[in-house]
Formats: structure tokens, C-alpha cells, sequence
């Protein structure tokens, strides 16, 4: 592997993460006045300041389509104005410089954000940096301009597989047999993805359409409102339509739409409603959240079903990868959404607990600690920051600190959050004794045995205390 090799991906300072936060208010607001390429500038450096960020690349690439018209070629020069940016990514490429590839890929798109090739470049590159998510949605992307691609159908199957997406990546494959229906692999694998257990329930016909995978060719929040009277479906939207048309800068009318939708499990419609709202709306930032709720929700679906496969096949290595992945997945954009909250609500710091919980999940314990112990200011979250403030210590095997936030949360518990008791005294007991504090360990054992002596096999380990500590 070259010496400059680049495939560990730096995470932002809190400063480059205030700038980007302060920049991408900004770009929304230049993109709402119609002032697109200052816009893509000021994305363009949120990109750079925090390249893991989906939020961003997002908004750069509806707002770099929105100034093009979605022509599907962007400029009539790019392909001479683009031609050294080209060059750097390809040296980048072969460097395995991943991060510059993301870089110098982002300036050709600002002149075609079609380009096939530089997307593709871009989704190995993003996957290399451990950035999933980012690597489908940017195949995804590309699919817009040739849905039938069959390079790019057959890489984007096998990140979905890597992901546990099976639904779409049998649609892909079937894609891709299509095109060639001598391409052994492509055969395979449709065949052995059709007779998973995994993927026995959706409508995959859909997303075989024209259009990308998350968004089908003609949208049902495309069409006109109301039409088909008998569908009582569009009876309720009838309304919440006719309101959008009155009041089109308005986000909640578009935001309960796609709710009507969601509730149907019409994700495409749904996303295709609040993405119609971003034009009016400058962008809205509640609908920016939604529309990363709604990407959630896949990802939350096959985890499901993952958990449920596991259920009939617990000593399945391959179910378990992909469990862990779909978790690291989530966590990660689940992260990514609520450093966005954090930052654009700054005085309301459930959003920094939420954070901090994530950062937990993630491993990244030092920058956890911090979004904790700044979430414990409020009086509400005290509690539960100090719960996992504890985790956070106990993980850094820092016993004496997360002994004492377990104590503190255990003190300021409320009433009625009888589950959270137990858990804390588990770990407090548990902490005590793997400290070799049996005496301690074993009053707080009784304590919750007390309580719930099924817990955890709370009753077990305390005859092995007791034990240990006659042996003593």
C-alpha cells in the first residue's frame, strides 16, 4: 500500500463543526434568494469541513441540480471545463487517497452533477472510508441520469448486500441480468437473494422504474391531488394539497403529507413530498430533518428483519456482520442528524444528550463525555446523562468516575423509571464486583435482588460473590 495512503477518515474539531454548521445556515439561506453558486461555495467548504456529512453532499447536489433544471448534462462546457479536476481524482485514485477523491470529485459535479463516472469514482472512495451510507446514496444519485447502467447497477447491489439491504439489491441484480443475461454472477445472485427469507415481504417491482432507487419515476405526490375519488388515500391528501397550493411556503403542509403517506408505508411519495417543499420553503430545516428521518427508515426495516432472521438462525456469522453494520449505519446517521439539531438549537440540550449517547455507541468516548457532561446542565436530562456519563467512564475503565455517575443518576432517578433503576443497580453492582469490591458489590446486589430477583440473573452472581468472598 502506497505511503500516502488515505482510507482513515479525520473527524472535525467542534470549531471546523460550528463553522460548517454556521456556513450551511448560510448557503440556505443565499439558495433561498435564488443565489445558487455562491450556495454550492459555502457547501462546498461544509463538505470539506466534515466530509462524512450526507446532510451536505445532500444539499449540494438538489441545489447544484436545481440551477441546472435538472437537465440531466449540467454546463454545455463541462466536459472541457472539467477536465483537470478529472485528472486530480484519478491521481487521487490511484494514490488511495479516498478523501481527495471526495474532494475533487465534488468540484466536477458543481458543472455536471450527472457525471456517471465521477460518482462511481466517489462511491468506492466513500466506501473505502467506511462511509456506507454515503456510497449508496451516491450510486443512487447516478442512476438518475441511466437507471439501467449495469456497472453501476451491479456496484450499487453489492453495497446494498454489505448494508443487508436485500430487497433492493435483488432488484439491482435482476437489472443486471437483464442487460446481460449470460452474466453468471448476476444469475446467481438474483436467485439466491429471491429464496432469502430476508427479503419475503416488499413490492420491489417499484423500484425497478426509471427513476433512482429511494425515488420512483412519477412519484404519486406528483400527480394531481384528489383525482382517483375513489382512493381514500387521496381523499385525505386532497385537502392537505389544496392547502400547499394556498400556502406553499409553508413546511407543515408538506410535512403532513408525507406523514399521510409514511403512515401508508409509501416511503418514495412521502420523500417526494418533502423534497416538492424544499424549493418554496428555502430549504426549511424541519424538512431537511424529515427527509433524514425518512432515509432512516429503511435501514430501521431491514435491521427488523435482520433481528428476526437471527431469531431462526442465532449461529449465523453472516446475519450477525450484517446486524453490526446496519447498527453502525444507523448510529452514524443518527449522529449526523443530531449534531445538526445541536447546533441549530443550541439552548435545548436534549440534542447534545443525543449526541453524546451516539458518540457512546460509536466508541468515541472522550467527545461523548463532553456532549454529556454539558447535557447534564439541564435539570431534566441530569439523570440520564449521568447514566451514560457513567457508561462512558466504565468503557475508558475509569471505575472510580463511573461509580460515581451511577450513584448520582441513581440519586436523582424519578419515581416511575423503574427499568433505568434496575439497570443502574446492576451496574453498579457488576462494577463493584469486577473492581473486586464484593462487599459493595453485594449490598447493591440485594438492593436490586429485592426488587426483581430475575434481573440479569442478579440471584447467580450473588452466590458467586458471596463465594468469592468467603474464599477471600
Amino acid at each position: 500500500m502506497a505511503d500516502n495512503d488515505v482510507s482513515v477518515l479525520p473527524s472535525p474539531t467542534p470549531e471546523q463543526r460550528r463553522i460548517a454548521a454556521a456556513q450551511f445556515e448560510r448557503a440556505n439561506q443565499v439558495i433561498a434568494s435564488g443565489n445558487y453558486d455562491y450556495g454550492i461555495q459555502l457547501l462546498l467548504t461544509c463538505c470539506k469541513l466534515d466530509p462524512a456529512s450526507l446532510t451536505f453532499r445532500q444539499n449540494l447536489r438538489r441545489t447544484e441540480k436545481t440551477k441546472f433544471k435538472n437537465n440531466l448534462r449540467g454546463s454545455r462546457l463541462a466536459m472541457l471545463s472539467t477536465a483537470p479536476a478529472k485528472a486530480r481524482l484519478k491521481a487521487a485514485k490511484q494514490s488511495r487517497n479516498y478523501l481527495k477523491v471526495l474532494e475533487h470529485g465534488e468540484e466536477i459535479l458543481v458543472s455536471n452533477p450527472w457525471d456517471t463516472g465521477t460518482q462511481m469514482d466517489m462511491g468506492e472512495a466513500a466506501d473505502a472510508l467506511g462511509l456506507l451510507d454515503m456510497a449508496i446514496w451516491l450510486l443512487d444519485q447516478a442512476r438518475q441520469k441511466d437507471p439501467n447502467h449495469a456497472p453501476l447497477n451491479r456496484s450499487l447491489a453489492r453495497l446494498f448486500e454489505k448494508r443487508g439491504d436485500f430487497a433492493r439489491a435483488i432488484v439491482l441484480w435482476e437489472l443486471v441480468r437483464k442487460a446481460d443475461p449470460r452474466d453468471v454472477e448476476a444469475s446467481h445472485k438474483a436467485k439466491d437473494l429471491a429464496a432469502s427469507e430476508t427479503i419475503s415481504r416488499g413490492n420491489y417491482e417499484e423500484a425497478i422504474g426509471g427513476g433512482s432507487m429511494g425515488q420512483p419515476a412519477a412519484p404519486a405526490a406528483d400527480k394531481p391531488a384528489g383525482k382517483d375519488t375513489t382512493d381514500p388515500l387521496a381523499r385525505e391528501a386532497k385537502p392537505i394539497e389544496e392547502r400547499i397550493a394556498t400556502e406553499p411556503t409553508r413546511s407543515s403542509g408538506y410535512i403532513q403529507l408525507a406523514a399521510l403517506y409514511r403512515r401508508e408505508q409509501r416511503l418514495d411519495d412521502a420523500r417526494a413530498a418533502l423534497q416538492r417543499g424544499l424549493g418554496p420553503t428555502g430549504n426549511d430545516f424541519q424538512l431537511t430533518v424529515e427527509l433524514a428521518e425518512l432515509d432512516l427508515e429503511p435501514l430501521r426495516q431491514n435491521l427488523a428483519l435482520t433481528e428476526k432472521k437471527l431469531k431462526a438462525d442465532a449461529k449465523s456469522e453472516e446475519l450477525r456482520k450484517i446486524r453490526a453494520k446496519l447498527m453502525r449505519e444507523i448510529n452514524a446517521r443518527e449522529l449526523d442528524l443530531c449534531r445538526l439539531k445541536a447546533e441549530r438549537f443550541p439552548n435545548d440540550l436534549s440534542h447534545r444528550l443525543e449526541v453524546g449517547i451516539r458518540l457512546l455507541k460509536a466508541g468515541q468516548l472522550d467527545e461523548a463525555i463532553k456532549e454529556l457532561q454539558a447535557a447534564r446542565a439541564d435539570q431534566r436530562l441530569m439523570w440520564k446523562a449521568l447514566w451514560y456519563l457513567g457508561h462512558c467512564f466504565k468503557n475508558r475503565n475509569n471505575w472510580r468516575l463511573a461509580r460515581r455517575n451511577f450513584e448520582e443518576a441513581l440519586q436523582g432517578l424519578p419515581a416511575n423509571e423503574d427499568s433505568a433503576r434496575k439497570e443502574i443497580m446492576f451496574q453498579l453492582a457488576q462494577g463493584c464486583a469486577d473492581a473486586n469490591d464484593l462487599p459493595a458489590a453485594l449490598e447493591m446486589g440485594h438492593e436490586l435482588a429485592n426488587i426483581d430477583f430475575a434481573y440479569r440473573d442478579i440471584g447467580r452472581l450473588l452466590d458467586e460473590w458471596q463465594t468469592r468472598l468467603q474464599q477471600a
